[in-house]
C-alpha cells in the first residue's frame, strides 16, 4: 500500500504554469488562484485603510505618525515627477492605491503556503498540483489589466485638463492640416512640415500601445521570474538556500511596484500638458 501511494505521489505534477489555474467557477466565470490572492490583498487594504481611519487623531501616536511619514515621503518623491504639490495631491490617492495593491500582491506570493497549499486534480491522463493562491501579479492577466486601467486614466485626466481638441490632436494631429490654408502666404514650409507633424502624431498611437505591454510584461516578467527562481532554488535544497533569495524578492517585489507607479503618474503628469 506504501508503495503504491508513493507511485501515485511521484506522477504528480508541480508545475508553474504560465496561466493562472482555476479553483472554482461562479455559472460560467472562472475564480483563479491569482484572483483570489488580489482579493486577499483588496481585503487587508480595506481593513488596515479602516483600522487608520477610526484611529485618526488630532495628536498621532506612533502608528499615525508612521503612515504620515509614509505619505510625506511619497508626496516629496511625487513633487520631483509633478513639479507641484498641487499635482501630487491631485493624483497620490491614484497612485498610491496602484502601488500599495501591487507591493503587498508581490509580497503575498513570498508567504508560506502560497503555490505550496493547493489540491491534485487529474488533467489529460495526469496528476496535476494547483495551488489555491498565487501572486496576483505573477499574472499576466492582472498585470495587463493593471496596465490598461493606467494608461486609460491618462486619457481621461488629459481630456479633463486640456480639452477633447488639444488631447485628441496629439495622436491625431488635425490641426496641423487645418492650419496649412491660414500659414501658407506667410510661411511655404507649413505644406512640408505641418504633413510631417500629422504623421510623427500617429507614433504616438504606437506609443499608447507600448506603454501597455511595457508596464504588464516588465511587472509581470519580474515577478513570475522570481517565483520560478524560488521554486528552484527550495527544489535543490528546501532548508537554508532560498532565504537569501525571498529577501532579494522582496526588494524586487517593492522596486517593481515604485518603478510602475512612478511611470503611470509620469503618464498623468504628460496627459496634462498640451504638447
Amino acid at each position: 500500500m506504501t508503495g503504491t501511494s508513493h507511485n501515485i505521489q511521484q506522477e504528480i505534477e508541480h508545475t508553474h504554469s504560465l496561466t493562472a489555474e482555476p479553483i472554482f467557477y461562479i455559472g460560467n466565470f472562472a475564480i483563479t488562484n491569482s484572483l483570489l490572492n488580489s482579493w486577499l490583498v483588496v481585503i487587508i487594504i480595506i481593513i488596515i485603510s479602516l483600522k487608520i481611519k477610526r484611529n485618526i487623531q488630532i495628536i498621532p501616536g506612533k502608528l499615525q505618525n508612521f503612515f504620515e511619514a509614509i505619505i510625506e515621503f511619497f508626496l516629496e518623491f511625487f513633487d520631483s515627477i509633478t513639479g507641484s504639490r498641487e499635482k501630487s495631491l491631485k493624483f497620490f490617492p491614484f497612485i498610491f492605491a496602484f502601488f500599495l495593491f501591487i507591493v503587498l500582491s508581490n509580497w503575498m506570493g513570498l508567504l508560506p503556503g502560497v503555490g505550496s497549499i493547493g489540491k491534485v486534480i487529474e488533467e489529460n491522463g495526469h496528476l496535476v498540483f494547483v495551488p489555491f493562491f498565487r501572486g496576483g501579479t505573477a499574472d499576466l492577466n492582472s498585470t495587463l489589466a493593471l496596465a490598461i486601467i493606467g494608461v486609460v486614466t491618462s486619457h481621461i485626466v488629459g481630456v479633463a485638463s486640456i480639452g477633447i481638441w488639444n488631447h485628441l490632436n496629439k495622436f491625431i494631429n488635425i490641426k496641423a492640416i487645418l492650419e496649412i490654408p491660414r500659414k501658407i502666404k506667410e510661411d511655404k514650409t507649413v505644406i512640408m512640415v505641418n504633413p510631417i507633424k500629422a504623421l510623427a502624431s500617429l507614433l504616438e498611437i504606437i506609443t499608447e500601445i507600448a506603454k501597455v505591454v511595457s508596464l504588464s510584461f516588465r511587472l509581470f516578467g519580474n515577478i513570475f521570474a522570481g517565483e520560478v527562481l524560488l521554486a528552484s532554488m527550495a527544489a535543490i535544497l528546501a532548508f537554508g538556500l532560498p532565504i537569501p533569495f525571498m529577501f532579494l524578492e522582496v526588494l524586487v517585489g517593492f522596486v517593481q511596484a515604485l518603478v510602475f507607479a512612478l511611470l503611470v503618474l509620469s503618464y498623468l503628469v504628460m496627459s496634462t500638458e498640451k504638447h
